[in-house]
């Protein structure tokens, strides 16, 4: 494998800044605190860092309303900050990946405000998705679409005589607009947007939302099945994801990156199905990689489990492209709870005090290491979200006035949304707010006995889930993993897994009872192995 090549095999941290370090006091993650934080990423063995966004915005949703695309919140510093952050993090050898959010702006963006100053049919407008409405006094939305958060995707705005006038579309919040990607005049400004980071030295960009920026011709009326989830999208036209048209801005994107070298990559959040659909994304001229949502959906089980592996290994390989592999990210509910649930909620519908499930915190934590395991061994790329290496659960007894997630608050409270897998890390057990900060502010509530997942009380403990993780890590790069192939080998039982991807065998026992250890020896193990038995729950790695 060239080097110009490393997003192919690399394990990809996800630092949320709100929530990852705070280095001034103020109660929020930012750029200073994170760069503080990056040798213990290095020392953890991951090899590049995702970054979610930081850039200007009122903040409506924590920073994916982006005001201004090309500077930095002052509530996480400033560029110097980041060309800090950039230069330290290259200096221990961790590439940077940024996020990017193109399907909509913010409301406050300059863009908007002057759609919002200008006339209808105006360039201004143009460059954002604006309507006449329907019914007699065009009184009602341009069609049925719902937003993602909750309630219609269409909000009316008033007219500079101060009438009712145009709609304007955001499938999202309402301070979140999309813009209209057949205006050239969008196209040009996000190419200059990837130019100006790109120039600083990133090494690619996640970007959010891959599978909307198109939207079918003319956005005819949609009804999503009720099972759906919110943002998926299948073989059914859903006009307003997964359209032809979005391949077509990657390839473009594409020729961008190119322009600073073969190294710099295109990361997709795509939520589209079936998973062969979604490899249309890696083709060879468009992204690098996309996440693999249908993994991370599976539930612990090793038929499902062998079924998404052999397809996603198919689709993706059948582009030349890397599968991806995700467990827990900033919108799902943290593996380490998920796996303790029977079933999951949809997805993000958050989990509350009035949630109808509760999850087996033993048992969640306990699947939630082997899950880690058995994914750390497979061929490709794997991505982790921040705290997950300490066995963080989801926050579930967060008060109501403390959640900030505007899904919550467009549904009226039925959506607890994502507030509970975002409260900020535990660095220190007896240090102010868990160590997050140097003071005790917490922008989310940290609850009672975060102190018991802090970095520094699992450090050196050899069977802590931080070391479980520093030791899988370690192992999958000496064994080259990443750049591997999977071998199924036959199975005890109906429950287990068993492959060998080089010199390494893995055996995943995903039910209750124990089965039979394979000869060789243990390098590696997700729990407790005692004797010649595997436990349920429960990874091993092993070598001849």
């Amino acid at each position: 494998m060239r080097r110009d090549d490393w997003w192919r095999t690399a394990v990809i941290y996800q630092v949320y800044p709100r929530s990852f370090a705070d280095g001034d006091g103020d109660g929020v993650g930012d750029l200073p605190g994170i760069t503080h934080r990056l040798p213990a990423l290095a020392e953890l063995g991951v090899d590049a860092i995702w970054l979610s966004p930081f850039f200007t915005s009122p903040q409506a949703d924590a920073g994916y309303d982006v005001a201004d695309y090309c500077d930095v919140d002052p509530l996480f510093g400033t560029l110097a900050d980041f060309d800090t952050l950039l230069e330290t993090a290259h200096g221990l050898g961790l590439r940077v990946i940024i996020d990017l959010v193109p399907n909509h702006s913010s409301s406050a963006h300059a863009w908007f405000q002057a759609a919002l100053a200008s006339a209808p049919s105006s360039p201004e407008r143009a460059r954002y998705i604006f309507r006449d409405g329907t019914g007699k006094l065009g009184e009602l939305p341009p069609n049925n679409w719902e937003s993602v958060f909750g309630g219609h995707a269409w909000t009316r705005v008033h007219e500079a005589d101060g009438t009712p006038g145009q709609w304007y579309l955001h499938l999202f919040d309402t301070s979140q607009p999309d813009f209209d990607w057949t205006n050239p005049e969008v196209r040009e400004y996000f190419r200059g947007v990837l130019r100006f980071w790109l120039s600083r030295g990133v090494d690619g960009f996640r970007v959010d939302v891959a599978h909307g920026l198109a939207k079918a011709e003319g956005l005819p009326d949609y009804t999503p099945p009720a099972d759906s989830g919110s943002m998926g999208g299948d073989e059914a036209d859903v006009p307003y994801w997964a359209q032809d048209g979005v391949h077509e801005i990657y390839r473009d994107w594409h020729g961008v990156l190119a322009e600073y070298g073969p190294d710099r990559i295109l990361a997709g959040e795509a939520w589209v199905e079936p998973i062969e659909k979604l490899a249309r994304w890696v083709r060879p001229d468009e992204m690098h990689q996309t996440f693999n949502f249908r993994y991370l959906e599976t539930p612990w089980q090793a038929e499902p489990l062998r079924a998404v592996v052999d397809d996603s290994l198919a689709a993706f390989g059948s582009v030349g492209a890397p599968s991806t592999w995700v467990l827990s990210n900033h919108d799902v509910i943290r593996h380490a709870t998920r796996l303790g649930l029977t079933p999951p909620p949809p997805q993000g519908q958050g989990l509350g005090p009035r949630s109808e499930s509760h999850p087996d915190e033993v048992v969640g934590l306990r699947r939630a290491r082997a899950a880690t395991a058995f994914m750390l061994a497979l061929p490709g790329s794997s991505y982790l979200y921040q705290g997950e290496e300490l066995g963080l659960p989801e926050v579930i007894d967060l008060p109501d006035a403390a959640r900030q997630d505007p899904s919550f608050f467009r549904t009226g409270g039925e959506t607890y949304g994502r507030d509970g897998c975002r409260v900020p890390l535990p660095w220190e057990a007896d240090a102010p707010s868990v160590g997050f900060g140097p003071g005790e502010a917490s922008w989310l509530p940290q609850p009672d006995g975060w102190g018991d997942y802090a970095r520094d009380i699992q450090q050196g403990v050899p069977d802590s889930t931080l070391e479980l993780y520093r030791g899988l890590l370690a192992l999958r790069r000496e064994h080259g993993l990443g750049a591997g192939e999977v071998e199924w080998l036959p199975s005890a039982a109906a429950d287990v897994l068993a492959f060998r991807n080089g010199a390494v065998t893995v055996v995943a026992n995903t039910g209750a009872g124990t089965t039979e250890l394979p000869a060789g020896t243990v390098i590696a193990a997700s729990g407790p192995v005692a004797g010649d038995r595997i436990p349920g729950d429960t990874t091993v790695w092993l070598t001849d």
